[in-house]
């Protein structure tokens, strides 16, 4: 338990002592007194009963004194907090529509609708990744920058999984998040209250199975990377398996989800593959991504409590000097 004012509890302790001492004192002369001249006071039973009530009293001033210093307990409290990065997929197959209107226009309401779920103290970013990985808005606790950076996202471009995570991780730490010269993960710290939410069809440029060129960053190694920092990696699949073909670059591409990569990203740091071949699904998404609890202590106010007790106390003191002597105090 903590105080805020101690200097006012040690005042009034010392009121409470100073009227002990003086009920004390008041009581041993009244029994020298009575005993000079010669009636007895019936015994120290009915003695100490007779003074029952000043000790109530007393002993009310005491705990008064305790509310007016301010006293207040540490509760660990369990709530959503730490910081999200929602990194946005704006290739150019997510202008897709084998999901309506779009791929990328239903990831957008579902990213609005996620951001509107939380609460203030959830830090949120926004990463639109092409090749290399774009950061649109750094992690913050007015949510209206977040929202602002979805609504003007707009398709174009490749795709690399594995720069999205890269950049996803340097939103989180304020600073360049690469690979080392041998491709092994770097030490970016611990960040366990931190997650991505990745938006994506999982068409990979760094996979050549996915079509890409692999000349960019490979996804598992960058997931090596969230892993080991304890970040958690959801990824929201956005798109069809039956696929369908887009427009890019005055080009006819075929394009398909690939929830095989979104999923081993997922897997991968302990995160969540949540599948959304349709509109329905992805409007869901904001009460299907559970954020990790963090436990804060915050001070629980005890003084009302305390007050409640000096009342009681002082009302049967009172009540007992009234019933023994007929007088209130």
């Amino acid at each position: 338990m903590s105080l805020a004012d101690p200097v006012l509890l040690a005042v009034g302790l010392l009121v409470a002592a100073g009227l002990a001492w003086a009920a004390v004192v008041v009581a041993r002369r009244r029994a020298a007194a009575l005993t000079a001249a010669g009636l007895t006071a019936g015994g120290p039973g009915r003695g100490r009963t007779r003074l029952g009530g000043v000790w109530f009293t007393i002993v009310g001033v005491a705990v008064l004194a305790i509310a007016v210093a301010g006293p207040a307990a540490s509760v660990p409290v369990s709530r959503a907090s730490g910081t999200v990065i929602l990194a946005m997929d704006v290739s150019g197959s997510m202008a897709a529509t084998d999901v309506a209107p779009s791929r990328l226009a239903a990831a957008k309401r579902a990213a609005l609708s996620f951001i509107d779920a939380q609460p203030d103290s959830v830090d949120i970013g926004v990463v639109a990744f092409q090749q290399g990985g774009l950061e649109a808005a750094l992690p913050a606790a007015d949510h209206t920058t977040a929202e602002a950076a979805v609504r003007r996202l707009k398709a174009s471009g490749g795709t690399s999984l594995g720069d999205a995570i890269l950049a996803s991780l340097s939103a989180i730490t304020h600073k360049t998040v690469v690979l080392r010269r041998d491709g092994s993960a770097p030490n970016i710290g611990y960040w366990p209250s931190a997650t991505i939410v990745l938006f994506s069809d999982g068409q990979d440029e760094a996979d050549p199975a996915s079509g890409g060129t692999g000349t960019s960053t490979s996804t598992d190694p960058a997931a090596s990377v969230a892993e080991k920092a304890g970040v958690h990696i959801d990824t929201v699949g956005v798109g069809t398996a039956a696929g369908t073909t887009v427009d890019v670059g005055g080009y006819h591409l075929f394009t398909a989800l690939n929830a095989a990569a979104l999923r081993s990203v997922a897997q991968a740091t302990a995160g969540t593959y949540h599948p959304a071949s349709d509109a329905g699904e992805l409007n869901g998404i904001a009460s299907s991504i559970d954020l990790r609890l963090t436990v804060t202590h915050e001070p629980l106010p005890l003084a009302g409590a305390f007050i409640a007790v000096a009342l009681a106390l002082l009302a049967a003191g009172a009540v007992l000097t009234i019933t023994r002597s007929g007088r209130v105090i």
